[in-house]
Formats: C-alpha cells, sequence, structure tokens
C-alpha cells in the first residue's frame, strides 16, 4: 500500500503532550491531534474541565492520559513527563500551549501580574520542554504557541504578555539550535493571531473591530485554520523545519 502525502500530517501511534488542554485552543488541539491518530497526554490546571475534555475524546476512541498540571512548576511539569512515560513509554510531541493574558496599561502593571505572566508563558514552556526533551526520541516535535504579538506590537496595552511572547520565540530558537541536531527534535513556534477563546473573551467586541481594520483577512481566525498548522508542526510533514516562526494571523503583522 503506496502512501499519499497527507499521510505525512498524522500522528498514529505518536505520545502527544499539550499543556492548556482543559479549553480554548489547547481543547482545539487535543481534538485534532485525536482525529489524526495521536495518543492524548492533557494537562491543565482545571482538572474538573480536564477530565470532561478526556471523557469526551475517549467515547471518540482517542486514548488518553489526563492530569493535573501547573507548569510554572519545575516538578509538576516533570511528573507529567513521567506519567506518559509510565503509560506509554515515550513522549513524540509537545505542544506547549499553557498560557496567561493580560492587558493593562504597563504603567499599572503590577510585579506579580508581570511575574506571573512570564512565569507561565515562557518559563512553563521551558520547563515543559526540557522535561520532554529527556525522553523524547529522534524525530520528535516540539511545538511551542507564541502570538503574533510576540512578533509585532499589539494596539492594546500588554507588556508582559508580549514580553513572555517574544521570549518564548527565543527560547524556540536557542533550543532548536541545541536539540535539532544533537537529539533529533524539532522545535518550532506557532503564532496565533486573533481567534475565540477565553483569553480574548474580554472586550471582544473592540478586538474584532481592531481585527477588521487592520488585519488583511479582516477578521478573527476559525479553530480549524489553526489546527492544520499544528498538525503541520507536529507531523512528520515538517520534519525539514526547525527553529522557525510560523504566524497564523489572517494577515494582521503584514500590515504593521
Amino acid at each position: 500500500m503506496t502512501s499519499g502525502p497527507l499521510d505525512a500530517f498524522r500522528l498514529d501511534d505518536r505520545v502527544v503532550v499539550i499543556t492548556g488542554a482543559s479549553s480554548g485552543l489547547g481543547l482545539g488541539f487535543a481534538r485534532a491531534v485525536a482525529a489524526v491518530g495521536g495518543i492524548l497526554v492533557l494537562g491543565a490546571r482545571r482538572v474538573d474541565r480536564l477530565n470532561e475534555v478526556a471523557g469526551e475524546l475517549r467515547a471518540q476512541g482517542a486514548t488518553v492520559l489526563a492530569r493535573a498540571v501547573d507548569v510554572t512548576v519545575p516538578e509538576q511539569c516533570q511528573a507529567l513527563v513521567d506519567a506518559a512515560v509510565a503509560e506509554f513509554g515515550r513522549v513524540d510531541v509537545l505542544v506547549n500551549n499553557a498560557g496567561l493574558g493580560g492587558s493593562v496599561a504597563a504603567s499599572r502593571e503590577t510585579p506579580d501580574s508581570f511575574r506571573q505572566v512570564i512565569d507561565v508563558n515562557l518559563n512553563g514552556s521551558f520547563w515543559m520542554a526540557q522535561a520532554c526533551a529527556r525522553v523524547m526520541p529522534a524525530g520528535s516535535s516540539i511545538v511551542n504557541v507564541a502570538s503574533v504579538h510576540g512578533v509585532v506590537a499589539s494596539r492594546f496595552p500588554g507588556a508582559s504578555y508580549a514580553a513572555s511572547k517574544a521570549g518564548v520565540i527565543g527560547l524556540t530558537r536557542d533550543l532548536a539550535q541545541q536539540w535539532s541536531r544533537r537529539k533529533g527534535i524539532r522545535v518550532n513556534a506557532l503564532c496565533p493571531g486573533y481567534f475565540a477563546s477565553e483569553m480574548t473573551a474580554t472586550g471582544e467586541d473592540k478586538l474584532r473591530d481592531m481585527v477588521a481594520e487592520h488585519s488583511l483577512l479582516g477578521r478573527f481566525g476559525e479553530q480549524p485554520e489553526l489546527d492544520g498548522a499544528l498538525l503541520f508542526l507536529a507531523s512528520p510533514a515538517s520534519s525539514y523545519v526547525t527553529g522557525t516562526t510560523l504566524l497564523v494571523d489572517g494577515g494582521l503583522a503584514a500590515t504593521i
């Protein structure tokens, strides 16, 4: 039986860790990975919601392990990876999706709130990547979910968020430099623009107006439009791609 080019996008029998999987983009990513045959290891802080997601996916035939994790705690990141290895023997893909938003004027942002965003978005991405890289076989993939606002300035306040996501992009390049050749682990960043989620729910009307005026496509993205990019970076379809930043933003960055 010959394989076609679309087969390279499948994740059959690959163990895929997704953080921030209880809602929003992370939930969408989990559904997409399940649809192409991936074995799911889902982590999030909201255990009740996480268990609901796991139940939904199991009912559709997916193999799912769900564990509570706070990515700001390195020991919890390691425990999630240990659970994956104990259950499935390895980790093949990490989707570093756990994230925290925030929109406050820089002159009013407190040290605690700034540190919290950096701790979740940037430090948490590193702790998860470090734990996974210790057990990943050659041919594995890490996808760090950054943001268009790690590349271009937002039209709304968000210094901590922008700094954290720019940091994720820099982290991606450095980990790719360290691990791509030596370990055979590809590391890339996925940069969404504006999609409907808990993070964009506050002030969504203003955000939609801004996107309509300033992006080339003039609208929010829909989850399936981001899922394809995620599956590309996670799967063997992108086997010659590492250290890159993939923007899926409806042309927002192109106009700034």
